[in-house]
């Protein structure tokens, strides 16, 4: 009896198992790499009630983040100003700008708009639920703003610079020395530390008694990773890797 398939119907099996595991390692790549923080996070940058420009007031003007983040040492948090914290300046200064109308109506009495009601800033870096962060440990430790929110003080806008992942947490965790700084440099957003070693001779021979092969003309990465590990020995920064320093 004459066969009723061709024998290259033999492979239609073969063939379809490949485009089904074909299909299924697409899905796979896209899902983790589109489903992941760094797509879905980073760039993230709404629009918020009133314009703060980051770059003028810290970098243009010298405003201290502890000026309007006031809590942002003793707290687990980093609070955002009230209308109380703006209107200290702004009683005097550009008061009648259309951009600070929302602050206006919130803080000034003599404004005919004037509601009481708070302004309602667009939060920008928020961690899960289950994910528990403390400001104030990493900064008493050495752990600059830039390390997780970028050169801040260069953003006309503010936007997500970094994805907080876990991996993002992690690789700090494992090597915390690529980002510690002198505690007095923690709020210097502008901060390096060939130029931290180069203006402190006191700390830079502490430095070469720490390890006798520090070379201050080395790379920028070279000699912060000097200066974090001294740091790290310091202050005995251990920073955790197990799962329940996080997720409480």
């Amino acid at each position: 009896m004459a066969n009723i398939f061709p024998r290259y119907s033999n492979l239609i099996p073969i063939q379809i198992a490949i485009c089904i595991g074909s299909l299924a390692l697409g899905v796979v790549i896209a899902f983790s790499y589109y489903a992941t923080p760094k797509t879905q996070r980073v760039g993230y940058m709404p629009d918020q009630p009133i314009p703060y420009d980051h770059e003028l007031h810290v970098k243009q003007l010298g405003l201290d983040c502890r000026l309007c983040h006031s809590f942002v040492e003793e707290s687990g948090h980093a609070n955002v100003p009230t209308a109380d914290r703006c209107w200290t300046c702004h009683q005097h200064v550009k008061t009648d700008s259309e951009k600070l109308v929302p602050l206006r109506r919130a803080i000034d009495k003599s404004y005919e708009g004037y509601t009481g009601d708070p302004i309602k800033w667009v939060r920008i870096h928020k961690s899960p639920d289950y994910v528990f962060f403390n400001h104030s440990a990493h900064l008493s430790r050495g752990v600059s703003c830039v390390s997780c929110h970028g050169q801040v003080n260069e953003m006309r806008e503010v936007y997500q610079a970094k994805d907080h992942s876990m991996g993002f947490c992690l690789d700090c965790h494992r090597s915390p020395e690529k980002h510690l700084r002198p505690l007095e440099e923690v709020f210097n957003l502008d901060y390096t530390a060939k130029n931290y070693v180069e203006t402190h001779p006191e700390f830079a021979e502490q430095l070469v008694a720490f390890n006798s092969d520090f070379d201050a003309t080395a790379s920028e990465e070279e000699v912060q990773e000097t200066v974090g590990s001294f740091i790290k020995q310091h202050h005995s920064v251990q920073p955790k890797e197990s799962c329940a320093t996080c997720h409480r």
